[in-house]
């Protein structure tokens, strides 16, 4: 499980330093090999392979008759890019995934269980401060009302 954020700086080339928390889980469970995907939120969502790969599958079984799913084909699988950890524990973002999500020098890499999330630093703080300051009176969906933290 991939948990907890970390503030990262992109190097001049697009490669980002995996924290060394996570290294050795992405070594052992994916080869040092991951995959990431554009998320329509604006970020970018970031698995091992072996965890990408039950995605993909299961994301291109979907009939692409329906434009809603044919989209979610084109833009996820086929804009995502392979990734491989270096020895240095470095990854090289591909840069049409970079610009996607505005992805400057400095980001956060939020570990989201199986997955992580690659976040632009101050859009990640705004998106997290806007939530923080949300209405306390705000409806929770249905999964939510019996979850208790």
């Amino acid at each position: 499980m991939f948990r907890g954020a970390s503030k990262i700086t992109l190097d001049s080339k697009g490669r980002m330093a995996v924290p060394s928390r996570y290294r050795e889980r992405i070594v052992n469970h994916a080869q040092g090999q991951l995959v990431s995907a554009p998320d329509r939120i604006g970020c970018l969502l970031i698995y091992p392979l072996p965890d990408w790969k039950e995605i993909e599958a299961k994301v291109m079984s979907l009939s692409n008759f329906n434009t809603t799913v044919r989209t979610l084909q084109e833009v996820m699988v086929g804009q995502s890019g392979d990734m491989q950890m270096d020895a240095h524990g470095r990854i090289l973002i591909p840069r049409m995934l970079r610009e996607f999500a505005r992805l400057d020098r400095h980001v956060i890499l939020l570990g989201q269980g199986k997955r992580f999330e690659l976040w632009d630093e101050e859009r990640w703080n705004r998106r997290r401060d806007e939530w923080l300051a949300g209405d306390d009176d705000e409806d929770l969906p249905d999964v939510l009302e019996s979850l208790s933290l």
